[in-house]
């Protein structure tokens, strides 16, 4: 056993050396050899003479950071892998940790890629994108942002349902910060465990409504990491800003709670005050922790749950609900870009919706205030051209006192109808909008019930023309299994007329000779540009007019080139300057609403959103 005096003479014989300057590396040195040393000195026994030691010993788990070396090598944040140059490899020891061969960024991506295509299993190539995440960050992004259309249904939807249902199975190492009911007390406490201080956006989940997965629990991790993926890669926030949170009352998911690879807590989910008091700890500790200006993202909450926080937190907290606001900010955006192909304004249109959930309401109630701006009538006028369906029917008058309050506004006098099909045939809407999380619930009947009658007669110059209406069909549920009708049978079923978009991706369309391109109404479009620009505009709260720029700026971005296809939406590859005009338009608004911190404002805000964006290029190492 070594004496305290000789480890401390040891220490000072070291320390004499560093401040001579005989070797840079000796501090790394110090660090490894008094961990082991230490361990010696507790444990009684050199750790080189340990051999196979006992698995129950109580040691400290000592912990070095130096940012050399192996250790370099091993921080996802700084690795370049084969990247590294002579001049930093021997600059910062890494001399024979290497293969000789010097590989240049965009040579890494080219093979990385290519490996990636030899998967046939979706799932096998999100594992193999979240170890490259875990070993070079940089390269990560480079790969998300140059590969976004090919990679986007990877990290996000649908492949990330699969991943989180199978999330116990394939976790490797832990992605954000965990919080459960055993934190409750401490939850401030476990912030603070969090290595980042300057966090800018977080998105957090309960895990009880995940896509149209349903209850997922704790392995619900995977939409806020997936989500704030593309925070980073679409809308150019810096990594080391984005916290991914999963709240973790339980679960009711029978399945999951006898998996013995589950890695949440094995219990009914909390609810009423138990789950009310976590949350009000959790929105607390944020904002103490983090301050006014962090952007919190409820993400797939069930629908109770949902809207009262959202209400609960919008006057106090700078939150955003993406099921209810950032899904319906990119219809809306769909919508007013598809006017350019059916023509007329919004409120000459009639809507109809299949699911009357957080998307379903969200979506109606920012229809209705884009009309109300644009008419000059009430928000009540406008929302009696919004009809709702769901689980027993029409949303009618007559069933008002049974409703749930979110519901009530979309409650208008009509007979009862028990089907979409009766629905569909009685309110003859222009735009049917699915967003009931049912699969093929636009069947073939509902389908061509809405070509049949969306042709319209003019007279004109004593002429009788014949204009071809295109009914606008949105299936907006996730994942792809979940999709009210396909893109293909939308097309065939309406003759070629429809204007479709999914919430997942459909392949193109081969119809008569004609192919059709679907169109994705993906909530990615919206929220990084969203986000970006509220914290480049410092902004404390999120408004609706916000959303409704949101909006705007989107549907701006579809080019003719774009509509001549049928789309009602710009490609993905342009995304960071879709997003940049986003942010552009939401600081502006920010700005003129009198909610932005940020001061003076910027002159250019497009310029100064791109100028605020993460680049994932290597950096030059001293």
């Amino acid at each position: 056993m070594m004496s305290l005096r000789r480890y401390t003479s040891f220490l000072l014989l070291l320390l004499k050396k560093e401040k001579e300057k005989e070797s840079r590396q000796s501090l790394g040195w110090l660090v490894m050899e008094s961990r082991r040393l230490l361990n010696g000195v507790a444990g009684g026994v050199d750790e080189d003479l340990r051999g196979n030691e006992d698995g129950h010993q109580l040691l400290t788990p000592w912990a070095s950071s130096v940012a050399s070396g192996y250790t370099l090598l091993r921080d996802p944040h700084h690795n370049k892998g084969l990247a590294f140059p002579e001049k930093e490899r021997d600059a910062h020891y890494l001399r024979g940790l290497l293969p000789p061969a010097v590989m240049s960024q965009e040579l890494q991506e080219k093979k990385i890629m290519n490996m990636l295509r030899q998967y046939k299993v979706p799932l096998h190539i999100y594992m193999a994108m979240m170890d490259l995440q875990e070993r070079n960050e940089r390269l990560f992004y480079k790969l998300l942002i140059d590969n976004v259309e090919e990679l986007l249904p990877i990290v996000y939807t649908p492949t990330v349902g699969e991943a989180c249902q199978k999330y116990g199975s394939i976790f490797r190492r832990p992605q954000g910060l965990y919080i459960s009911l055993k934190e409750k007390g401490k939850i401030l406490e476990v912030l603070k465990n969090w290595p980042e201080r300057n966090i800018q956006v977080i998105v957090v989940t309960d895990g009880e409504r995940i896509l149209g997965l349903g209850d997922l629990g704790c392995q619900g991790m995977g939409i806020p990491v997936g989500k704030l993926s593309l925070y980073t890669a679409l809308g150019g926030l810096r990594p080391s800003a984005c916290l991914p949170i999963t709240i973790d009352v339980g679960t009711n998911n029978k399945d999951l709670l006898k998996d013995e690879f589950y890695i949440g807590l094995r219990q009914n989910r909390a609810t009423g005050q138990e789950y009310a008091e976590l949350l009000e700890e959790f929105m607390f500790a944020v904002k103490q922790n983090y301050g006014e200006k962090v952007l919190i993202q409820f993400e797939d909450f069930a629908n109770h749950n949902a809207f009262e926080l959202l209400a609960k937190y919008s006057n106090t907290h700078l939150v955003f609900n993406d099921d209810i606001q950032g899904t319906a900010s990119v219809v809306l955006a769909g919508l007013i870009a598809a006017l350019k192909l059916v023509g007329g304004k919004l409120s000459d249109q009639k809507f109809l919706f299949l699911g009357a959930g957080e998307a379903g309401t969200g979506i109606a109630e920012l229809i209705a205030l884009e009309m109300s701006k644009q008419t000059k009538t009430s928000i009540e006028e406008t929302r009696k051209k919004i009809w709702l369906v769901d689980s027993k029917g029409l949303i009618i008058a007559s069933r008002k006192e049974t409703l749930q309050h979110f519901k009530k506004p979309w409650a208008h006098e009509h007979e009862p109808m028990r089907t979409l099909l009766d629905a569909v045939k009685a309110i003859k809407p222009t735009v049917l909008i699915g967003s009931s999380g049912v699969g093929k619930t636009f069947t073939k009947q509902v389908v061509e019930a809405m070509a049949s009658f969306n042709k319209v007669s003019h007279r004109h110059d004593k002429q009788i023309l014949v204009l071809i209406h295109k009914p606008i069909i949105l299936a907006l549920s996730n994942p792809t299994s979940q999709s009210e009708c396909t893109a293909e049978e939308a097309y065939t079923w309406s003759e070629g007329r429809a204007i479709f978009a999914s919430g997942s991706p459909f392949n193109p369309v081969e119809y008569n000779g004609k192919t059709y391109v679907p169109g994705q109404a993906n909530n990615a479009y919206i929220f990084p540009g969203l986000g970006l620009g509220l914290i480049i505009s410092g902004a404390i709260r999120v408004k609706d007019d916000m959303l409704l720029a949101a909006s705007e700026a989107l549907a701006a971005q579809v080019a003719t080139e774009n509509f001549e296809k049928g789309l009602i939406y710009p490609p993905f590859s342009n995304i960071r300057k879709i997003s940049a005009h986003i942010a552009a338009n939401v600081a502006a608004k920010a700005y003129e609403l009198g909610l932005a911190s940020r001061l003076p404002r910027p002159k250019d805000l497009v310029e100064y959103a791109e100028s605020c964006m993460y680049n994932p290029v290597y950096r030059t190492y001293r």
